[in-house]
């Protein structure tokens, strides 16, 4: 059971390694990668001009349970959003946010979702 936890670990390691790439080559710069706090794990982190942008990467070998996209659910986003606030409070920033997804299903081109989820009062 071991080698196939491995081998997902792995490919979601090059998943981020591809989308911190993709995003440096459309202008982003680049901060930080796998923030982890009490609350989750943000995996990449950019300014894109004043905006901080906070990216989560999905990847997904087989498209049987709705693909990459469809896996950045509600509570994913909340987990999201929690710390991303906590990651705000550590470094006392006032830029404006976005969370952008970064979906990579096998043999597809990068999906790149700006703006895809929103923090709702």
């Amino acid at each position: 059971m071991r080698p196939r936890k491995n081998k997902t670990a792995a490919a979601g390691k090059s998943a981020e390694e591809e989308a911190l790439a993709f995003l440096q080559q459309q202008g982003l710069r680049f901060l930080t990668k796998n923030y982890r706090c009490k609350q989750g794990e943000i995996d990449l982190i950019f300014n894109d001009g004043p905006t901080l942008v906070f990216v989560e990467v999905r990847y997904r070998n087989n498209p049987r349970f709705g693909g990459a996209l469809a896996s950045v659910d509600f509570r994913k986003q909340q987990r999201l959003i929690r710390c991303a606030e906590y990651y705000l409070l550590q470094h006392q920033t006032d830029q404006p946010v976005r969370f952008d997804v970064i979906a990579l299903d096998a043999g597809c081109d990068i999906q790149w979702i700006k703006d895809a989820f929103q923090v709702t009062p």
